[in-house]
């Protein structure tokens, strides 16, 4: 993409609006109230409010290599503490998706420098998850599967975090596990059943 080109799609897209509606960049700029925050990867094809057909305002974004959400990333953690606590969501989603890179680099034995302890987070996901993984004889299918997994465990990482507990107990926060799918365009939900996989080590972790 040139460049230059992206200040004359944004003038036509600011005449698109007002043409909509001359007051938009007046309401956009009173302020934001989304009800959700959104977790996703960094990859350039994955755009998370175009998938959803949101509008500016409604989904509060955060995105990085492999939509991780690790412990002691000050980054992802700074984002839903503000998201929570500030914005008062009513969602937390974390969506992953199929052709994932940082997944696929997690699962090869090669030096990726910077990335390494990035991606650890990621074969630490297989680590936990290694006797249904391999079990798996066809690499794509192992390779979706770890990219669902992954989702799963970064939702539990979120429901970790003692401003989830509490919005949950306050106002019935909910978390969202979803992996786009870019062969088909759609969004799977997963439908991770929470209760389940933390059942019997849930005190564990609960803080409020």
């Amino acid at each position: 993409m040139d460049i230059n080109k992206i200040f004359e799609n944004n003038q036509s897209w600011v005449e698109e609006q007002l043409q909509l509606d001359e007051g938009y960049f007046d309401k956009l700029s009173e302020g934001q109230q989304p009800e959700i925050l959104y977790i996703g990867c960094s990859d350039s094809r994955v755009t998370a409010e175009e998938m959803m057909g949101a509008r500016p305002g409604e989904v509060f974004v955060h995105r990085n290599i492999a939509n991780m959400v690790p412990n002691v990333d000050l980054s992802s953690m700074s984002v839903i503490n503000y998201a929570v606590s500030s914005l008062k969501v009513k969602h937390v989603i974390v969506c992953g998706h199929y052709g994932c890179g940082g997944v696929n680099a997690a699962m090869q034995a090669n030096d990726l420098g910077i990335l390494n302890p990035w991606l650890r987070n990621i074969r630490d996901v297989y680590r936990f998850h290694k006797i249904e993984l391999d079990a798996i004889a066809d690499e794509q299918k192992k390779y979706d599967r770890l990219v669902e997994l992954n989702v799963q465990e970064q939702c539990v990482n979120v429901l970790k975090t003692s401003e989830v507990q509490i919005a949950n107990k306050e106002w019935g926060l909910t978390v969202h596990g979803w992996v786009f799918d870019m062969r088909t365009g759609k969004i799977k939900d997963l439908n991770i059943d929470f209760g389940n996989i933390l059942k019997g080590i849930q005190e564990i972790y609960r803080l409020v």
